[in-house]
């Protein structure tokens, strides 16, 4: 697999919950890849990095490997957390 969407990429991962949940925060531009502004249908690849602004924290991580789906123990390998950050 070479690419996925993002929605779900951070489904599967198990950064974000639900799907939904997943393309709403894309939607409103609360993700970036690589440092541009990702929509939902926006493709993941191995080795991009994603920012993601979800309530009060800011996490940056890169995307380590792609599935179509994984059991709760391997989610954490399919990326790395870089830095998290808090907004005050």
């Amino acid at each position: 697999m070479e690419s996925m969407r993002l929605d779900k990429y951070l489904k599967v991962s198990r950064l974000i919950k639900r799907r939904t949940l997943a393309k709403e925060v894309a939607d409103q531009g609360r993700i970036t890849i690589n440092g541009a502004v990702a929509k939902a249908s926006s493709n993941v690849k191995t080795g991009d990095e994603l920012v993601i602004r979800l309530g009060q924290r800011i996490t940056t991580l890169r995307v380590e490997q792609l599935q179509e789906s994984t059991r709760k123990e391997d989610a954490t390998q399919m990326f790395t957390i870089l830095k998290e950050e808090k907004i005050s």
